[in-house]
């Protein structure tokens, strides 16, 4: 029997919470499948800076990149004085490293994320929960950019008689980076097209303002003429942003750079149901790590009430990924049935924290798990 193993980069507030439920969920997933998952757990972020004075133990990214995949909980923490984030001493966030450092050191350059409506989950609009699409007029994957742009960490600022007066983010966009970003989004609209969807890759940009934005769009068109099946199109940023929550239905495969990327995909997460169900993959050629899109939500943390479905969705999304790594079709049935689980809770509706619900009828985290891990029995059993 073939060993996975996972690194797990539980974090800051409810990311403990979360990937300890992904775990349970693995774990029975495992059983049933006949597989075999070893966890290496890295304390990392904001809350171990404070106490240790660095983001994470030493050698931990080398226990990340030789794991076969990573799970990654939450990042961030309210500083001691009220000032916002708890930051380093260079002004970066603290627990950079875990986040922002590995998508740079492994290389993670796609962030992925699959923005799908499951049937039972009810939008938040204004402040009351009602339905407003179907479950298949959401149903689309985002492609950022995962390793440049004003994420590059260039930049600087300028201090006058100790006031900090300039502050500079430098926007870096490169073919390099451009060109494999747009494989992969061309190559997810292809894969999709053979189940069925719309062949279509929608480019968001600001090219009639962004130098960066033109190079972003002719890389986009010269990729596209590789994919004559893949229908192209090219809308701005501000414009795609009312389309998005106005007709979800006429997206498939959107790609964007990676600050415009960041934003839009956290909009997205509103037509799902919000970020608890938003999950995310960070992918390179040879490395994985994923996660849920929302953070660490320090207040709720430590109180059972986080929403445990998309770090569990996001453990399903590493299994299939191993899957295909390492040819293993076992990995994907495993995460498959995850998938169908979540889908049953939620259809059923009975087991759900109170970002969907509502406090009244709201369950706990682990109750959630609990019902997650009883369908997964269930679909095995039957």
């Amino acid at each position: 029997m073939t060993t996975y193993t996972f690194a797990l980069l539980p974090g800051d507030g409810i990311g403990v919470e979360v990937v300890a439920q992904a775990r349970r969920v693995l774990d029975a997933a495992a059983e049933l499948e006949g597989l075999e998952f070893r966890y290496d757990e890295i304390p990392c972020g904001a809350k171990y800076y404070l106490e240790h004075g660095a983001d994470w133990p030493e050698g931990s990214r080398e226990r990340c990149a030789s794991a076969d995949a990573i799970l990654l909980g939450a990042i961030g923490w309210p500083a001691e004085d009220g000032s916002g984030t708890t930051r380093r001493a260079d002004g970066r966030m603290a627990g950079w490293e875990a986040i922002v450092g590995n998508r740079a050191e492994l290389e993670l350059y796609a962030n992925i994320r699959p923005v799908k409506l499951l049937p039972g989950i009810q939008h938040m609009i204004s402040g009351t929960h009602r339905n407003v699409w179907a479950p298949e007029d959401v149903d689309m994957v985002f492609v950022r950019e995962n390793s440049e742009d004003l994420y590059a960490g260039i930049g600087g600022v300028r201090k006058i008689a100790g006031r900090q007066e300039v502050a500079i983010d430098t926007r870096i966009i490169t073919r390099t980076a451009t060109e494999r970003i747009m494989v992969t989004a061309f190559d997810i609209a292809r894969r999709r097209a053979a189940v069925g969807r719309r062949r279509r890759v929608t480019c968001v940009v600001k090219d009639n303002v962004l130098l960066g934005c033109r190079l972003f769009v002719d890389v986009f068109h010269e990729i596209g003429q590789d994919y004559p099946e893949v229908e192209r199109e090219v809308v701005l940023v501000d414009a795609f942003t009312q389309w998005l929550v106005r007709h979800p239905e006429k997206f498939d495969v959107v790609v964007a750079p990676n600050m415009f990327g960041d934003i839009i995909t956290e909009l997205a997460s509103a037509l799902q149901g919000g970020i608890g169900m938003a999950s995310g993959c960070n992918i390179g050629d040879r490395h994985g790590m994923f996660e849920p899109i929302h953070g660490s939500a320090p207040p709720i943390a430590g109180q059972n009430r986080a929403n445990p479905m998309a770090t569990i969705l996001a453990a399903a999304q590493a299994l299939t990924w191993l899957s295909d790594k390492h040819s293993d079709p076992v990995l994907a049935t495993a995460g498959g049935r995850i998938e169908a689980a979540v889908r049953s809770v939620v259809r059923e509706g009975q087991t759900l924290t109170y970002d969907l619900v509502g406090t009244e009828r709201a369950s706990s985290t682990s109750e959630v798990t609990t019902a997650v891990i009883a369908a997964l029995k269930a679909d095995h059993a039957g």
